[in-house]
């Protein structure tokens, strides 16, 4: 009879303790809506946050998180992570998990794929670390009808662009983003790109877009977002301005004029939003950095640095475009494929090694290869100022990293921590909440996911816990190849990916089809 009683006794007791599948005991909860931060359990069942409260921690599976923050896992929504994550090896992205991101945005800058099915599909086959969101990319449908041709489109293949970009749509992607600063999205018209965008509207779709001019390469930035204002206005959708900055010395101080017609446009009822990396430095390509755009139609570029007749032009125009950037001492070569002596070397350097002009230089490596490059061109009281603005959300604007192989900026690893250390912390620039807000909800209602960014009852548990003590970026732009520290745990979907800091290797993130959200 002792026997049957005690057998009962266990089986109520286990019984107990397993009705939660997961808890996180004891932390300081921020919820992601900018609200004061409190102390709770938060209880995890199927994948949900199901509890939030001061309850027995009973379950499967518990994290002591005392003295730690708890948020809603980050959304990065500007990422390049496209390339990588298709790959086995790529495809846990762990330089993001290792930062707290749990939902990533990808076909950023006109470069995502229209094949919403066969991207996906692909992913979803192989497993993933992060969520993953796409965006259709004006620059790969206009790529896939004209080429790099600098023209308009026919009526004929605006209708086909349109068409393709609703395909993207149907099979669940976000909206449209465009690259109007690279070829062959910088040869299309406002027009064109409002035209295109008009598709959006029934999809309840959004244009993200890298402006045309985030410095004074062409029409200027002031210009640049006026344009993308009116993009977003004719065509009755929402806006998001792409990786916001004040590039080179001709438009520093310029934070305060850009805000200001972001400000105006929200008085009148437009929804924009704006994204940031906190770095004073910049990532792309060496040939869109200082290369003129008419230089680099249809994909002629090398012949014309053949062309003597041409030369001197492309070579007065190269150098402009370097001191815009900061001078050659200020683009670091990221990964140069003939030559890995080059890798995280400035062009100066490398003119030395060469014994030619840094012009010289810059035109003899993209004869053999096309290297990107870090370029420091960012002024801190720009960045700082649109930091502070409570529509503006964190980004990374980063790849999928594999540690050794080139010299990648260090927000690839680092963005998300170092928000947190350098200007929370350490500077107290902005509050813990107002950080985390512009990691989480914030971001959450721009996409539409009215189930992730805040801790909430009912939420999916993309959560993360750090410990505010040890949280900081490592990535130096010396020594890129380092994951962030402190963040301790990481749940995607309730699953628990990061514990005790260290990646377990599940791969619990899924791809979210936004007709599921927006429609």
């Amino acid at each position: 009879m002792r026997i049957v009683i005690f057998f009962i006794l266990n089986i109520f007791l286990f019984s107990c303790s397993s009705k939660y599948d997961l808890v996180i005991d004891g932390g300081t909860i921020y919820d992601g809506l900018g609200n004061e931060a409190f102390t709770a359990n938060i209880a995890v069942k199927d994948g949900e946050i199901v509890k939030i409260g001061n309850f027995k921690p009973r379950a499967q599976k518990i994290i002591n998180a005392k003295g730690m923050i708890v948020s809603p896992g980050f959304i990065d929504v500007h990422t390049h992570i496209d390339g990588g994550i298709v790959s086995r090896e790529g495809s846990s992205v762990k330089n993001y998990l290792t930062q707290g991101v749990s939902t990533v945005v990808t076909g950023n800058c006109g470069s995502g794929t229209w094949k919403l099915d066969d991207y996906f599909g692909r992913l979803d086959s192989i497993g993933i670390g992060p969520n993953v969101i796409h965006l259709v990319g004006h620059g790969s449908l206009r790529k896939a009808v004209m080429g790099t041709e600098y023209r308009a489109p026919t009526p004929e293949e605006l209708k086909k662009m349109k068409t393709m970009l609703a395909d993207g749509m149907e099979e669940g992607a976000l909206g449209l983003s465009t690259g109007l600063f690279y070829v062959p999205a910088s040869y299309a018209k406002t027009e064109e790109i409002i035209s295109i965008a008009d598709t959006l509207k029934q999809y309840n779709g959004i244009y993200a877009t890298h402006t045309r001019d985030e410095g004074s390469y062409n029409i200027g930035l002031i210009e640049s977002v006026k344009e993308a204002i009116e993009i977003g206005e004719e065509a009755g959708v929402q806006i998001e301005i792409s990786h916001i900055k004040a590039l080179g010395t001709k438009v520093w101080g310029k934070s305060v004029e850009v805000c200001s017609l972001i400000e105006d446009a929200r008085k009148r009822g437009v929804s924009i939003m704006a994204d940031q990396y906190p770095y004073i430095a910049s990532n792309t390509g060496l040939s869109a950095a200082v290369v003129p755009a008419w230089v680099r139609e249809g994909g002629k570029m090398r012949e014309r640095f053949a062309d003597k007749s041409l030369y001197p032009k492309i070579e007065a125009e190269i150098r402009e475009n370097c001191k815009m950037r900061g001078g050659p001492e200020s683009l670091i070569i990221v990964s140069y494929q003939p030559n890995h002596n080059f890798d995280g070397l400035n062009i100066s350097e490398i003119a030395g090694i060469m014994e030619i002009t840094p012009v010289e230089a810059i035109i003899e490596l993209l004869r053999n290869a096309s290297p990107a490059v870090i370029s420091y061109n960012m002024n801190p009281a720009d960045v700082e100022y649109f930091m502070k603005k409570d529509y503006v959300m964190t980004c990374s604007d980063g790849h999928v990293q594999f540690p050794g192989i080139g010299n990648p900026h260090p927000r690839n690893y680092g963005t998300f921590p170092r928000k947190i250390r350098k200007y929370v912390m350490e500077d107290s620039l902005i509050s813990m909440e107002f950080a985390i807000r512009a990691a989480t909800s914030l971001p959450a209602k721009m996409l539409g996911l009215s189930d992730r960014g805040q801790i909430s009852e009912g939420y999916v548990a993309d959560i993360v816990v750090f410990d505010p003590e040890t949280i900081r970026d490592i990535a130096t732009f010396t020594d890129p190849h380092q994951y962030s520290k402190g963040i301790i745990y990481l749940l995607v979907n309730g699953q628990i990916v990061i514990e005790d800091e260290v990646y377990n290797g599940v791969l619990a993130g899924k791809t979210l089809r936004m007709f599921d959200y927006r429609n």
